[in-house]
């Protein structure tokens, strides 16, 4: 299995109902299962917040984040579009994924004419709007600096129900304005890779890629030939018109996938055993 975190396991604050017991039951009968998750900061850290709020290491065998990603790749400088980046990077996001890059032969500048890319985690605070990144990403594009995504997500549901836009949308406005962008994470075909790698190559069609996004989850999996699970009380229950738990009316479903020319194998109300 390979299973999103955000919108799948947890609301942001603890676990849905009943995610803990089906991790252990997919364990209990041998299972493996990783954990993806388009978080830009270290999968060590992610790994110590699910341990806090009650999901335990023993219930998955790896977590891979497109932090992780964005940091092996700037760590590791192999591909041609990064191994030709300058050391200084210009930050968009908040405080807490600063560090991302801690500990790794970079320097970030606040001088958008100084930095070799742009590294982008997300919204500086959670009410931010697009328009207010609008003036350094102009300033960006007009120097021809490249933007690292370090989270390919649109947005992400608070706890509180607050949808939250996160560095996917940065990156978006940035193409849209003649930008150039690398993503880490998914829908990307490299993080699937990884993940099959973790998996020792097992068959794709042994292996169903659960999430809550079609977008990223659901698109990333089909084009690594994996099945997929379309949970709905995640990021879609909104748009959806549902609470978490609750099953749309199969008409619902049908014209959201069909906006987004995208089709899950299977939509799960809630991942429950």
């Amino acid at each position: 299995f390979i299973l999103d975190i955000w919108g799948v396991l947890m609301d942001g604050g603890a676990p849905y109902p009943g995610a803990t017991e089906c991790l252990q039951e997919i364990r209990n009968v041998g299972k493996r299962v990783i954990l993806l998750s388009n978080a830009p900061r270290r999968a060590s850290l992610v790994s110590k917040r699910l341990q806090s709020i009650g999901i335990s290491s023993t219930l998955y065998d790896q977590i891979l984040t497109s932090g992780e990603a964005s940091r092996c790749a700037l760590a590791e400088r192999t591909e041609p579009p990064i191994a030709a980046l300058g050391r200084q990077y210009f930050y968009i996001g908040p405080d807490r994924d600063q560090g991302l890059l801690k500990g790794l032969d970079y320097a970030c500048t606040n001088n958008l004419e100084k930095a070799d890319f742009v590294l982008a985690t997300g919204v500086v605070n959670d009410n931010d709007k697009l328009d207010q990144y609008e003036m350094d990403l102009r300033n960006a594009a007009a120097h021809q600096v490249p933007l690292i995504c370090a989270n390919p997500d649109h947005v992400v549901v608070r706890q509180n129900g607050n949808r939250v836009l996160c560095a996917g949308a940065i990156a978006q406005k940035y193409e849209e304005m003649g930008g150039i962008t690398h993503y880490f994470g998914k829908p990307h075909a490299t993080f699937y890779q990884a993940c099959l790698n973790q998996l020792n190559n097992v068959s794709p069609n042994r292996i169903l890629a659960i999430g809550d996004t079609l977008r990223t989850d659901v698109k990333g999996a089909q084009t690594a030939g994996l099945t997929t699970a379309l949970v709905l009380g995640g990021v879609l229950a909104k748009e959806l018109n549902i609470a978490w738990g609750e099953a749309p009316p199969k008409k619902h479903l049908k014209t959201l996938c069909m906006n987004q020319g995208i089709y899950p194998d299977f939509a799960l109300p809630a991942f429950v055993w």
